[in-house]
């Protein structure tokens, strides 16, 4: 039987009660949303800073929206993910504040559909 929804199946130490699913999003497109405690630079919300990636390595084609009124990024795959395939969603610490201020630690979340 094929599942229509994402196994989180690790989260660094840290962020276990921040990573959360929201089950009315079953789709093979899931759309991660990372919300963040202080509005980010938008320039720094990129492919290069925020990515997907699959077990191989190879990052998928995305789209990213940044809302600054929730402080939150959507990032949404342009292509849907693979059954039984290992995912990672990184954010680098590449991702600033309005601030300058980067993020102190990158941010993996290993996830599979």
């Amino acid at each position: 039987m094929s599942r229509n929804y994402i196994e989180i199946e690790d989260v660094p130490k840290g962020y276990e009660s921040r990573v959360k699913q929201n089950l009315n999003f079953k789709t093979g497109k899931f759309i991660w949303r990372c919300r963040f405690t202080t509005a980010l630079d938008p320039a720094t919300i990129n492919s290069n800073n925020l990515f997907v990636e699959s077990e191989t390595g190879d990052k998928l084609a995305t789209k990213f929206s940044y809302n600054d009124a929730t402080m939150e990024i959507e990032v949404e795959p342009l292509e849907p993910y693979a059954q039984n395939t290992d995912y990672y969603l990184n954010i680098t610490t590449k991702v600033k504040s309005r601030g300058g201020q980067h993020l102190k630690e990158p941010v993996q979340v290993k996830f599979r559909l």
